[in-house]
């Protein structure tokens, strides 16, 4: 097989990534798929130490700053982490650098004769097995690892860590893992192991009382954000902001201080502060992690699609908000950093996400609607999100395709207005890639891939 043929044979396995999951459930993610699998290989997963994240909003920023501190003390590292914005390549890395075309095809067509011999396994187990294994025999010192979706039955739970780490947590994902904040809580907190330290973000009362009670059920030490550290703003810019974390228990931690990173929106400090609280049990726990790598990896943190300016004239702005939560959050960030602007809106999103909670936050701060598609098979059409946009009181242009909407958007913008793209991860591959075109600029590597 070749790089394309290697993709295309692993999208053809389940691929809960492409197709809605009905059930959430362990009849339908069993962990013993997965677990068979690397026992085949040789359980490649026990022979590195692992940072393992959950989360509904922010995993991803936060595990991208654990990975940079950690590679700016001078640790080989490994970052497992879905989906991706722009080529499959970007799900495994080792020490910042993404795996080749050639080592996926070749870890590929060595698994797959196992692959094969395990009924209703999925994509995203084969590439969790895969991915575990690639991280072994680049003897990583340590890895972090995303979880795909929920935690209880995701691939990556066979995990055990040095730390586990929840981030901000919202409805997302309802018609699998509930209908409550407690109900996700509950599905989230399955990462949390007996005796591993675990960090949570600041969570709503429902949410906590949940991990809180997980956590003492397996006697996992529990760090809050906002109760056992506290963090807060500093000076921010189009360029980064500036936050000073501390320690509120046991005298302070030697990471106590200000710190400066390049992503924008006051919800990244509560990410954060959720990275260093991750970092300072890791030195507990007999890392070495200097002060000074913690403001390296944080000041060089790369992690493209989060409240990302991609142009400034124009003033071009992408972010992957994908549920009501993180467009409201998104919409208090514009607020601040672009005080009175308004926005052309480009949408468009998966059809099995909140779409009118999306709608209503973002309609206040817009002065025109185009509704579009990525090239994903879960998109939703623009003519339903049209009416989806109707039933909420606005009204949109639709448009086939992010080139014609991108162009389309520069065109009836006022001067003084911004664009705005985001409703998915998708989408936001999409307009990045069709920006760089428009610019002239680089093309994002994508190894002819869409956004999967």
């Amino acid at each position: 097989m070749n790089y394309s043929q290697t993709i295309v044979y692993l999208h053809s396995l389940t691929d809960y990534e492409k197709t809605r999951i009905e059930r959430y459930t362990p009849e339908t993610l069993d962990l013993s798929r997965v677990e068979r699998l690397l026992a085949d290989v040789g359980n490649p997963h026990t022979r590195f130490p692992a940072v393992h994240l959950a989360g509904t909003k922010g995993k991803g920023s936060t595990a991208a700053m654990i990975e940079s501190s950690l590679r700016a003390a001078g640790y080989h590292t490994g970052f497992y982490t879905s989906p991706h914005l722009h080529t499959f390549r970007e799900r495994i890395q080792v020490a910042g650098r993404k795996i080749t075309r050639e080592e996926v095809v070749a870890l590929v067509e060595e698994v797959r004769p196992l692959i094969e011999r395990i009924p209703g396994l999925t994509t995203f187990e084969a590439i969790t097995a895969i991915g575990f294994l690639y991280f072994a025999r680049s003897e990583v010192d340590v890895a972090i690892v995303e979880v795909g979706l929920g935690g209880r039955l995701d691939a990556t739970n066979v995990l055990r860590p040095e730390v586990s780490v929840i981030t901000s947590l919202s409805l997302d994902h309802t018609y699998l893992l509930g209908d409550t904040l407690a109900e996700i809580a509950y599905e989230k907190a399955g990462i949390i192991k007996p005796g591993i330290p675990t960090v949570s973000a600041p969570q709503r009362a429902e949410a906590i009382k949940v991990l809180e009670g997980a956590s003492q059920k397996r006697e996992s030490p529990l760090t809050e954000v906002g109760r056992d550290w506290i963090y807060g703003p500093g000076p921010a810019d189009l360029e980064g902001q500036a936050f000073t974390v501390r320690r509120l228990v046991d005298g302070g931690s030697g990471l106590d201080g200000e710190y400066w990173i390049p992503l924008l929106g006051r919800h990244q400090l509560e990410n954060s502060t959720s990275a260093i609280v991750a970092l300072d049990i890791l030195r507990q726990r007999g890392f070495r992690i200097p002060i000074e790598a913690v403001h390296a990896g944080l000041h060089d943190v790369h992690w493209p699609g989060r409240m990302e300016i991609l142009g400034r004239e124009p003033c071009v702005v992408a972010d992957c908000a994908h549920n009501p939560y993180s467009a409201q959050v998104l919409r208090k960030a514009l607020e601040e950093w672009f005080p009175g602007r308004r926005w052309v809106l480009i949408f468009g999103a998966s059809a099995d996400k909140d779409i009118a909670g999306m709608l209503k936050a973002l309609l206040p701060i817009s002065e025109y609607t185009i509704v579009t598609r990525s090239d994903h098979p879960r998109a939703m059409a623009p003519i339903e999100l049209a009416d989806i946009v109707a039933s909420v009181g606005g009204g949109a242009e639709v448009s086939v395709n992010v080139r014609k909407s991108l162009r389309r958007g520069l065109s009836v913008k006022d001067p003084g207005s911004g664009l705005l793209v985001t409703g998915s991860i998708f989408l936001v591959a999409d307009a990045r890639e069709e920006w760089a075109r428009y610019t002239g600029a680089p093309l994002p590597d994508n190894d002819g891939e869409e956004a999967t």
